[in-house]
């Protein structure tokens, strides 16, 4: 069970292709987002589609299946864990983002 308490599974189309760095050592990490869709009925009864941007990061051998195969539009499955950052600005403001750390990707086929 404790495998499941940070776990997160998405589908959906990536917004770019991949920017990938090889680190010291030669470890690779790629960032890259996707979009999620999810539709429904209005009161009344237009169909409204909302999309959620994900930001997704991967590292060593994911990265470099993410930089060999991903491209912008492709839909892709990803598992991984929510990760929370913060970082400060140039102006001295604290910033907060939350990203996906991907531990396994997988290509849909195309529709």
């Amino acid at each position: 069970m404790y495998a499941l308490k940070n776990k997160v599974q998405l589908i959906g189309n990536l917004g770019n292709a991949p920017e990938v760095k090889t680190l010291e050592g030669g470890k690779k990490m790629a960032r890259f987002s996707i979009a999620t869709n999810e539709s429904y009925r209005n009161a009344r009864g237009e169909k409204i589609t909302e999309t959620q941007w994900h930001n997704l990061i991967a590292w060593g051998k994911v990265a470099e299946l993410a930089e060999k195969y991903l491209t912008k539009g492709k839909e892709v499955m990803i598992e991984g864990k929510l990760v929370n950052k913060n970082y400060t600005d140039k102006s001295g403001v604290k910033k907060y983002f939350t990203e996906v750390q991907v531990n396994e990707l997988l290509l849909l086929s195309d529709k």
